[in-house]
């Protein structure tokens, strides 16, 4: 049950890691996404979502 647990959550933020790359963000106040929690990833790629943004309009926050 825990390693079922252990890959969801990884492939959860594999999912957010790369969303949140291939819309254009990488780094945010010198953190690599590699290192933000589940939440952190989650809550800037529904920013993202939320504000259309895309490589295209890339903003700074």
């Amino acid at each position: 049950m825990k390693n079922n647990q252990r890959k969801a959550v990884h492939l959860k933020r594999q999912f957010l890691i790369n969303e949140l790359i291939r819309s254009g963000i990488f780094k945010k106040n010198n953190k690599h996404l590699y290192e933000w929690t589940l939440g952190e990833l989650e809550t800037e790629y529904q920013y993202v979502e939320t504000n259309g943004l895309d490589s295209s309009t890339k903003t700074i926050r």
